[in-house]
């Protein structure tokens, strides 16, 4: 007869985090939202912000994260997350506050927003998936779709020269002095996963340590949109994906004294590291 178990008998080695709500996702097989999810409430945990957060999630694939947080939560116009996390944070600003968004909010719509707060230097977080397609709305063409990419509104594939080059947001937002940590890694393996938490955490800080706007992009992957198998999406986004947008940290002005290289030609005090450099 099989030995029975009490509590007293189990380990617990890996849990949800108590910042995400028990209950399923409605993203779709193989999406990389629930991933990044859980990073986020895995660093609400670990700096103790649950009692104080507003988290802020505008129109696109993100729209019900409201359900998936126990911290509270504003549902933005599309693109308008940034703004309203500048009136949040400026009326609270004792809160921790952050965004969560996708390329076709961040980079489109909402490309004047995002631009003008870290210009300003709001202290606020941005958590960014870059998943390089209108996932929620049909799988239309986004800023960040790659050259040759099939969508709906790009059915024979992304022409830069109708359709122009996608946009680097990290390397866009990398010269302006506002921006206190700017950073971008794959969620395609595990081993990404400690990278991303390491660049959450900065992230995170920035703002604790009042130091400005920050932003941490995800590479993500978007298998149904994308028209592929959950593992051949993973595999696009280090094969492809991360060609395009190279993975590292462009700008980190939390901590003193870093010994990262100075971005060649970047922004004022940035530092890059590629992904080899790193391991």
């Amino acid at each position: 007869m099989a030995e029975t178990l009490t509590n007293a008998d189990v380990e617990c080695v890996f849990e949800r985090p108590h910042a995400l709500i028990d209950r399923p996702h409605h993203y779709c097989p193989g999406c990389s939202h629930g991933i990044y999810h859980r990073l986020v409430a895995e660093m609400l945990d670990e700096f103790g912000l649950t009692d104080h957060t507003v988290g802020i999630c505008p129109v696109g694939c993100s729209v019900l994260a409201y359900d998936y947080f126990v911290v509270d939560m504003i549902e933005a116009s599309h693109g308008r997350a940034p703004a309203v996390a500048t009136g949040v944070k400026r009326a609270l600003p004792d809160a921790f506050v952050f965004t969560y968004q996708g390329d076709g909010d961040l980079a489109s719509i909402g490309m004047s927003e995002t631009v003008h707060a870290a210009a300003r230097g709001e202290n606020i977080t941005v958590f960014f998936v870059n998943n390089g397609i209108y996932g929620m709305t049909g799988g239309q063409m986004a800023p960040t779709t790659l050259p040759g990419q099939k969508t709906t509104t790009s059915p024979k594939g992304r022409e830069v020269g109708g359709m122009g080059h996608p946009i680097d947001m990290c390397k866009l937002l990398q010269s302006l002095p506002g921006v206190a940590f700017l950073a971008r890694v794959p969620l395609s393996a595990p081993k990404h996963l400690k990278t991303a938490r390491k660049y959450m955490r900065k992230a995170v800080q920035a703002q604790l340590e009042k130091k400005g706007f920050a932003m941490v992009e995800v590479l993500a992957a978007c298998p149904v949109q994308w028209h592929m198998e959950p593992m051949a999406a993973l595999r696009h986004v280090d094969e492809n994906v991360a060609k395009v947008f190279p993975p590292g940290v462009f700008v980190d002005r939390v901590s003193a004294g870093s010994e990262e290289r100075p971005a060649a030609g970047g922004g004022d005090g940035g530092v890059v590291r590629t992904e080899t450099e790193r391991q």
